[in-house]
C-alpha cells in the first residue's frame, strides 16, 4: 500500500533514493523494483531489520539487482548522517507529524538532496486526524505520538522555507480514515473489537485483491476523505522556493 505516486515524484532508473522513517519499508521496496539505489532510514532499529531483510529476499529471488540496496541507517531526522547533495529523491512519508522541529528535518531533507532534486512529504490530513484527536488522547498525548495537526498551507509554507518549488499534491487511503476512527473509539490496543477487526479484515482484502471499484471510489474519496495528503517538491535556490505555489497555478 503505497501513499507516494512514484510518477510524480519522477524517480528514474538508477536514481539514489532516501526513504526517511522508512518503517516497515514499503516505499523503499517499490523504489528498488523501480530500479532506484535505495537507502532505508528510520529511528527505530527493530524495524531496519525488518527492512533489510526483505531487500536481502528481494536480491536473493532476483526482484532486485545487488546495486540497488545501499542499505539501513538508524538515524535521526534532525541530524542526516550524510553528505550533501547525496541523494537525487528523498521520501518522509508519515514522519514529520511526529517530529517536534519539522522545520529543522525538512532543511537536513533539503541539504543532503541535490540541486533539482525531488522529495515527497506525507503527513495526515487535517480533518481526519482532528477526528482521532478528539476520540481519543492515547492517539497523541504518548511517547512516538504526533505531536502536531498541519494544514496543508502550513506544511507548503514549511517546504517553500526549506528551499522546495512546490511540484503539486493530492490526497490518498480515504478507506483508511474510518478504520483509524474505529481504533481510537475503542481503544487503540483493542485489536479484538468486532468494528475493528471486520474493518481491518475488509482494508486487507482491498489491499490483497485491488479490485477495480475499490480503485474508483476510493480515488472519488480521497479528496475529502483522504487519509494523508501527499506533497511533492524540488530543491531550487531558495529564492526561487517561494514562487513554486504561484507558478504552478
Amino acid at each position: 500500500m503505497l501513499t507516494v505516486d512514484f510518477d510524480r515524484l519522477g524517480l528514474v532508473r538508477g536514481e539514489r533514493l532516501l526513504d526517511l522513517g522508512s518503517g516497515g519499508g514499503r516505499h523503499a521496496f517499490e523504489a528498488m523494483r523501480r530500479g532506484a539505489r535505495v537507502t532505508a532510514l528510520d529511528y527505530s532499529a527493530s524495524d531496519l531489520k525488518d527492512v533489510a531483510a526483505v531487500a536481502g529476499a528481494m536480491i536473493t529471488s532476483g526482484e532486485a539487482a545487488f546495486e540497488q540496496w545501499a542499505g539501513v541507517v538508524n538515524a535521526d531526522a534532525l541530524d542526516l548522517p550524510f553528505p550533501s547533495n547525496a541523494f537525487d529523491r528523498v521520501i518522509v512519508s508519515e514522519v514529520l507529524e511526529h517530529v517536534w522541529d519539522d522545520e529543522r528535518a525538512l532543511t537536513e531533507i533539503a541539504r543532503v538532496l541535490r540541486p533539482g532534486g525531488r522529495i515527497a512529504a506525507t503527513v495526515p490530513t487535517r480533518w481526519p486526524e482532528r477526528v482521532s484527536w478528539a476520540l481519543n488522547w492515547h492517539y497523541h498525548d504518548t511517547p512516538g505520538g504526533h505531536v502536531r495537526v498541519y494544514r496543508q498551507h502550513e506544511l507548503e509554507l514549511k517546504l517553500e522555507r526549506a528551499g522546495f518549488f512546490l511540484r503539486g499534491s493530492h490526497h490518498a487511503h480515504a478507506f483508511h480514515s474510518p478504520y483509524w476512527w474505529l481504533k481510537c473509539a475503542y481503544g487503540l490496543d483493542n485489536t479484538e473489537a468486532a468494528p475493528v477487526r471486520r474493518y481491518h479484515d475488509f482494508l486487507c482484502t482491498l489491499i490483497e485483491h485491488n479490485p477495480r471499484w475499490a480503485r474508483v471510489t476510493e480515488r472519488a474519496l480521497n479528496p475529502v476523505l483522504g487519509k494523508s495528503v501527499v506533497l511533492y517538491g524540488e530543491k531550487v535556490a531558495p529564492t526561487m522556493a517561494k514562487w513554486g505555489k504561484r507558478s504552478l497555478g
